[in-house]
């Protein structure tokens, strides 16, 4: 019977095992489709970049680059010197006054120059000049004199020849492939890359700045921007394909003007087929720098601030202000400044993590400011392994945890996981600048700590609350939340096992209830049952049944206890202290005392619920119950309150101070049965009934008495019989010694004790 059991037991943990790892698994594979690239989440997407921007938001230095200035064509320079664009004189004189009068060490334009200048008027003078011929010489004579001053293009053009200044341009990608203007050269090219060349952002056309303004400052860099899908603008290509060409970035021509000039050199990462760029590299006197970049040449925009002239990050000089010479020299001496606009009605407003309306010249400044610090974010290439291995370490965790502990250590658990992926990703963030993916590991642990507690409500809750229902009757409140932790474990079935039973009765029961009326009766046997039932779950023994003045309870199921026999002898000895303690209550009110006596057996029984289809208990049953109901009447022969077996003394140990009894053969058995009597331990605090040597003493007598030395027996009784505990067992074997001596027993008599009544 037992082996069943043990197999179902084990059938019901793999079928609660395999529930609770669906629970994970799902989930798990679930996300790995999405980072594996099976299908795409967009929920996560959308998380990851939440996350990133709430990472970078909490990690902004708002704190003021000195070292980078923007001159911005704000609405009060639009307001005093005219709408954009402005005269190209205007510009010349920005660009000396930058470099002349305040000793800027680079510039950069973060504005297009496409179109030729019209503005001074040069152009119509020149088409009356054809219009007139040679009918007015003086005419061609004069407009040949003011070309040079009224040739904004050409003034600007030699304003820009020799000095460290980038033009901007950007790329397009449209189905006409449109191109104006003229390119810069290109900083990479295709030779020496190999054949598959980088997988960089690739475009098709362009729009770049006037030749005469391109061939006076050839270097020049575009300013596209990364737009993701939610309209974020969050990073800024270093370095883009163009025809085989490789071009760079207006920062990044800034900060090689501002440095030099150093050669660009791309890093590939190894063992990658096609080549990935890993980074780029910076070459040149007295400078190697690494600037990280993802394989589309891209890097994240290290914001400092909220952006604006407002945002704390940059020093922002009013164009009109520099023009009319009217800043602090200071203020601009040895800096990179980048010329921009923070006007809406110019369109170079973008919405970023950091602000809805950011200036596109200040991304450009942060790019600067990082390369600067040689501190750029990226996402590198092993994120995709990072976040694989992430997610199954993270699975595992809660696989080999969560099934074993309650609901509030699991919520303690998932917390304690979600803080701890949250705190790795933030720390590699900062010490490392690596962005690493995390919305899936944070929804992963969500959906499993959520399944994990849905699983525990609506499955096992049910199970549980099935458990304390069946067994909260017979079982103390402790085993029950014992065994609700795993309540596949336990069940009615009724199994085979070693127990300790226990059957206490209350004597002269018949006599004292003749004098009692019925509320009396009820009212004694109520509260004699409650201290004795509190007295056995307080050992965790589970209560079998109440039968009229008799409590049967054992010890060992349902929940298996290994010192159940320990167990059962503690509480007997618990409830002989509360009936002593009842009886002197009692006393106090003029009531007569009660006794009770009790008999314990240990041995293999078989416990389950038993009983008819209308009538069912969880009981037990067996020659070992039988015993302990035989053993409890010979209590009051021998004049103990407890009678135990000698498997249940050989349990027990120490657990008491053990009285050896008699040999007796009880009716229904033909095995003689060695009986003893616990008493409290000398060990413990309470005081013992019965000394060492008395029970000793005791023993030398039961010797004596089986080796059938009369006169030895009878000498060491009229010394025992003092003993206030012993009285009633002295009185009994005093009639056994008058009757032996009357009647001697047989010669094979072995001193076992035949008892032939219940």
């Amino acid at each position: 019977m037992a082996e069943p059991t043990r197999w179902a037991g084990y059938r019901g943990a793999l079928i609660k095992q395999g529930r609770r790892l669906a629970v994970i698994l799902l989930p798990l594979c679930l996300l790995l489709g999405h980072v594996l690239g099976g299908y795409q989440l967009s929920l996560i997407s959308r998380l990851d970049a939440l996350l990133y921007d709430t990472r970078l938001r909490l990690t902004l230095p708002g704190s003021l680059d000195e070292r980078v200035v923007i001159v911005d064509i704000d609405e009060k320079s639009l307001a005093e010197v005219g709408h954009w664009p402005w005269g190209r004189d205007q510009l010349a004189l920005l660009t000396q006054r930058l470099f002349d009068q305040y000793g800027i060490s680079a510039l950069g334009f973060d504005v297009l120059f496409s179109e030729a200048d019209t503005s001074s008027g040069l152009h119509a003078l020149q088409a009356l000049v054809r219009h007139a011929g040679p009918d007015d010489p003086l005419l061609a004579q004069r407009v040949q004199q003011l070309a040079p001053q009224l040739n904004y293009d050409h003034r600007f053009a030699q304003v820009l020849q020799g000095r460290p200044v980038v033009l901007g341009y950007y790329f397009t990608s449209d189905r006409e492939g449109r191109r104006k203007g003229v390119l810069p050269a290109p900083v990479l090219s295709s030779a020496g890359l190999p054949a598959e060349g980088l997988q960089v952002l690739d475009w098709d056309g362009y729009g770049a700045s006037l030749a005469e303004l391109a061939a006076a400052a050839p270097l020049a860099g575009f300013f596209n921007s990364v737009t993701d899908e939610d309209g974020m603008v969050r990073s800024l290509p270093l370095l883009a394909h163009f025809e085989g060409q490789y071009y760079e970035s207006l920062a990044l021509g800034l900060y090689r003007a501002a440095k030099g000039l150093p050669q660009v050199v791309p890093l590939l990462a190894s063992a990658q087929a096609p080549p990935v760029l890993e980074a780029l590299g910076l070459i040149g006197p007295g400078l190697q720098q690494r600037i990280p970049v993802d394989e589309r040449g891209t890097t994240l925009i290290p914001f400092r601030g909220a952006g604006g002239p407002r945002g704390g990050s940059y020093r922002y000089l009013s164009a009109v202000d520099v023009l009319q010479g009217r800043v602090d020299a200071a203020a601009l001496r040895g800096r990179i400044v980048l010329v921009g606009s923070t006007s809406p009605g110019l369109l170079d407003l973008r919405a970023t993590p950091v602000g809805q309306t950011y200036p596109g010249v200040e991304s450009h400044a942060n790019v600067v400011s990082g390369l600067l610090d040689q501190r750029l974010a990226v996402r590198p290439d092993y994120a995709l392994g990072y976040e694989v291995l992430l997610l199954i370490g993270v699975a595992t965790l809660l696989a080999l945890t969560l099934p074993r502990v309650g609901a509030v250590t699991a919520l303690a658990l998932g917390i304690g996981t979600l803080l701890g992926v949250i705190g790795l990703n933030l720390a590699l963030y900062q010490a490392a600048d690596l962005v690493l993916p995390l919305a899936s590991c944070v929804v992963l642990v969500l959906l499993v700590l959520g399944g994990h507690m849905s699983y525990g409500y609506l499955v096992e809750s049910r199970a549980k609350r099935r458990l304390a229902g069946v067994f909260g009757t017979y079982v103390p409140p402790e085993l029950v939340d014992q065994m609700l932790l795993a309540p596949e474990r336990y069940s009615m079935r009724a199994a085979s096992r070693e127990m300790t039973v226990m059957f206490c009765d209350m004597r002269g029961f018949t006599r004292l209830s003749e004098g009692l009326s019925p509320e009396a009766l009820q009212d004694l046997l109520n509260s004699l049952f409650s201290r004795l039932t509190l007295c056995i779950r307080r050992h965790q023994g589970t209560i079998d049944k109440y039968m009229g003045d008799c409590v049967m309870a054992f010890w060992g199921a349902p929940v298996v206890q290994a010192d159940h026999a320990a167990r059962a002898v503690a509480a007997a000895l618990d409830m002989v202290a509360e009936v002593a303690l009842f009886n002197r209550e009692r006393q106090a009110h003029g009531l007569s005392p009660i006794a009770v006596g009790i008999g314990l057996n240990t041995g293999i029984m078989r416990v389950g619920d038993m009983g008819s289809d209308l009538r069912r208990s969880y009981t037990v049953i067996g020659d070992a119950v039988n015993l302990a109901s035989r053993l409890e009447g010979l209590s009051k022969l021998y004049g103990v309150s407890i009678v135990a077996s000698e498997s249940t003394r050989a349990q027990a140990g120490t657990t008491a101070l053990w009285q050896a009894l008699d040999w007796v053969r009880v009716q229904g058995k033909e095995d003689a049965v060695a009986i003893s009597c616990p008493w409290p331990s000398p060990t413990q605090d309470q005081a013992s009934s019965l000394t060492d040597d008395q029970a000793q003493a005791w023993d030398q007598f039961l010797l004596a008495y089986r080796a059938k030395d009369w006169a030895v027996c009878q000498q060491m009784l009229e010394n025992l019989q003092n003993v206030e505990c012993l009285v009633g067992l002295c009185q009994l074997f005093k009639q056994r010694l008058l009757a032996f001596s009357q009647h001697l027993p047989a010669a094979d008599w072995d001193g076992v004790t035949v008892l032939d009544t219940k």
